[in-house]
């Protein structure tokens, strides 16, 4: 364990005093014995955005990155006679710059992580480990962790010994808890030494999320559970405060076993004073909470503990109070205020900081050889591809993944069972908004394209994988998904927003392959986990076709997805057997690749879903960012209303056409050739498209026109069309 490093706090002192950000001890009533005033600090999910930078669109930004919320660090500081400093987690992998560090020029033994260049500048006093830092592997999360210089806590990740007995099961990180001894200065100005203890978690589901790389070395085990065990063994061995750091989100619902977001019934745990979790993105205390049971937003508890989460990217600091009494040789929280602090206005559209030159100047190599990377070229798009309607209708961004992932999976199942099946691909708009706001959303005009565009187009390094489904559970699958949107009611004059703000964008899967209406005005049938179901005897999903036709609920489909949502979606995978291909390479790769061999790609979406027009004259709003306006004034379906407070687009979506309950058959495709027929390739064109054009196999194809590579076609080139 590192010696106490409370030199760090040195170096704040040069920052000028922030009056208008006055500690909430300053006011305290006096008390009794001694008084210590304990600034406790957090940030949370910066996913490797050391520097102030958006590689996607090849800019500095002011809304984000660590080295701005270093300059709040300092501040903070420098406000108080005390305080410590910790990371919750999701730090190593979430942007090119992680992946340039663990894919393009990896991260040797004996190297410094940028990340831990960084931080190290700081002497944080504990770091939580999140689940995304088990992305690229248990090597290289110990080789990265090698180069903190500061300790990590997890409690309930543990060595898998293959038996039964949970007595002999042994933690896996060195440190499943901490006890810290940190000299504090109390407000008479005489010195205590205060044991700090410190303990840590990760949601559970890091076992299907990323089960290749942990299946067989390591389980995980509940949250709630690990608490109740440990936390008293921790005020047995002297701890006077408990400061639990989960990276885990909020939620109230009933309490199951290995809850991925067990915050709420963390702070029922006796013994625990402060929590600082994160994992949801989301910033607490925040009017969102409001009326929430157990919550006072004023002072910053849940069920009267202390509890901060800033948000993501370094966008906010987590700043908690507390004041510490000692009575009879014991200290206790007496008083506690949490504020979150943030790096920008988002309604003045103004930096509220300057970056810290040393983050800047200590991540500078691998910064620069990011941007390079990112430039590097991959080929051109006959059409701009966005994702500003992603959540209203057939979207090109999710088109383009769809496309490469089905030639991907076409050519991984060549010579086995599987080959021959009915190949549909599944797609997710990675940004959308949301609480990411409204410039989170991808935007490529026509020309060429760059592993940056990729790279924004696909977010995650998730790998490439499929799955079998019946026609029946497809459908179960688009009926979870379609939760993305809130229940319409069509005889309200009152207005109605269409998206669900509480459901992931990344979990609103489109299914390519296959055509659907979605209607609204019915309430969805899963919860957001899609584990259960709400509505039982709802259906959203209207009008699905397979080749124009109903879809039978019998026959088998291969679904080209991901491996997160192979391993841990009970829609993907219904009895957890169906997995067919569990490939090597990235999604993100296979999209490059996919570009690559086109040379030229038309991402235009084909329209393969739509909302149904069964919400009639219902007032029902869309927000999108303002950037949309050039692509909205061509769509008849939107009327612009304004601007939001938050800075979006808003707009009414008008619907016309046929209801879904009268709704025509989608035409079936062209008719199989009687006879060969001759085909002139377009620009965007690939083999599974014309081979559904003309309802034969993309194979036949390949195989009368003796193409040696299949995904290799081009613009002009004559291919003649077999009979089925």
């Amino acid at each position: 364990m590192r010696k106490n490093t409370w030199k760090q706090g040195v170096l704040a002192a040069t920052v000028a005093f922030n009056v208008m950000a006055v500690p909430v001890w300053a006011s305290a009533a006096e008390e009794t014995g001694p008084v210590v005033k304990l600034r406790v600090l957090e940030t949370t999910d910066l996913h490797t955005n050391m520097v102030n930078y958006d590689y996607f669109a090849d800019k500095p930004t002011d809304e984000y990155g660590f080295a701005k919320t270093a300059t709040l660090i300092k501040q903070a500081r420098a406000e108080a006679k005390n305080s410590l400093l910790f990371d919750n987690g999701d730090l190593i992998q979430g942007n090119p710059l992680g992946d340039y560090v663990a894919k393009v020029d990896p991260l040797q033994q004996g190297e410094t992580h940028p990340v831990y260049k960084a931080m190290n500048l700081f002497g944080y006093d504990a770091g939580n480990i999140g689940n995304h830092e088990f992305n690229f592997g248990l090597d290289f999360l110990a080789t990265s962790l090698a180069g903190a210089d500061f300790p990590y806590v997890n409690a309930n990740v543990y060595v898998d010994d293959g038996d039964a007995d949970e007595s002999n099961d042994r933690h896996y990180f060195e440190h499943p808890y901490l006890i810290l001894d940190r000299e504090v200065v109390d407000e008479a100005g005489n010195k205590h030494t205060i044991k700090v203890g410190v303990i840590g978690f990760v949601p559970p589901q890091i076992m299907a999320w990323d089960k290749a790389h942990l299946e067989g070395k390591v389980v995980a085990k509940d949250i709630i559970k690990t608490a109740e065990a440990l936390v008293p063994k921790m005020k047995e061995e002297g701890a006077d405060i408990v400061v639990a750091i989960p990276h885990s989100g909020f939620e109230t619902v009933p309490q199951t076993d290995n809850m991925e977001n067990a915050t709420y019934y963390l702070s029922e745990v006796p013994g625990i004073d402060v929590i600082l979790f994160g994992h949801a993105h989301k910033n607490f205390p925040d009017p969102s909470f409001a009326n929430t049971p157990g919550i006072d937003l004023e002072k910053g508890t849940i069920n009267g503990v202390a509890a901060a989460m800033p948000g993501f990217w370094g966008n906010h600091l987590g700043v908690v109070d507390l004041v510490l009494t000692q009575v009879d040789g014991e200290w206790t929280v007496s008083d506690s205020k949490v504020e979150l602090r943030e790096i920008y206005d988002a309604t003045a559209k103004t930096a509220l900081v300057e970056a810290d030159p040393a983050v800047v100047e200590a991540v500078e190599a691998e910064h620069h050889a990011t941007i390079e990377y990112v430039r590097g070229p991959v080929g051109e798009t006959s059409a701009p591809i966005t994702s500003f309607f992603a959540l209203l209708q057939d979207d090109p961004s999710i088109q383009i993944v769809t496309d490469a992932q089905t030639a991907y999976i076409e050519k991984a199942l060549q010579g086995t069972d599987y080959e021959g099946l009915p190949i549909l691909s599944a797609g997710a708009p990675f940004k959308a908004g949301g609480r990411q706001g409204p410039n989170y959303y991808t935007n490529i005009p026509a020309g060429p394209l760059a592993i940056k565009n990729v790279a924004d187009l696909y977010l995650y390094s998730n790998t490439v994988h499929a799955v079998w489904l019946t026609g029946a559970e497809v459908k179960e699958w688009l009926e979870w998904t379609a939760g993305q949107f809130l229940t319409i009611d069509p005889a309200s004059a009152e207005a109605q927003p269409l998206v669900d703000p509480a459901f992931p964008t990344y979990n609103f899967d489109v299914i390519d392959g296959v055509t659907y209406e979605l209607d609204v005005t019915q309430p969805p049938r899963y919860d957001a986990s899609g584990k259960e179901l709400a509505n039982p005897d709802s259906h959203r999903v209207v009008n699905l076709q397979y080749n124009g036709k109903p879809i039978d609920p019998e026959q088998k489909f291969v679904v080209a997805t991901n491996n997160y949502r192979a391993s841990s979606s009970l829609r993907a995978n219904p009895d957890g057997q169906r997995i067919i291909v569990k490939a090597p390479d990235e999604n993100r790769q296979a999209v490059i690749d996919y570009i690559r061999d086109n040379g030229t790609i038309n991402p235009s979406a084909d329209g393969n879903w739509k909302l149904a027009n069964t919400f009639g004259s219902a007032k029902v709003t869309f927000t999108t960012s303002p950037a949309a306006a050039a692509f909205a004034k061509s769509m008849d379906t939107l009327q612009y209303l304004g601007e939001t407070a938050d800075g979006y687009a808003e707009y009414r979506v008008v619907l016309s056409g046929k209801s879904a309950q009268a709704a025509e058959p989608t035409p079936a495709p062209a008719p199989t050739p009687d006879a060969e027929q001759s085909y002139v390739v377009k620009p965007g064109d690939n083999l599974t498209k014309i081979a559904k054009t003309y309802g034969v196999a993309w194979q036949q194809i390949a195989n009368r026109n003796q193409l040696k590579n299949p995904n290799l076609i081009y613009p002009k080139q004559v291919l003649v069309i077999p009979t089925k």
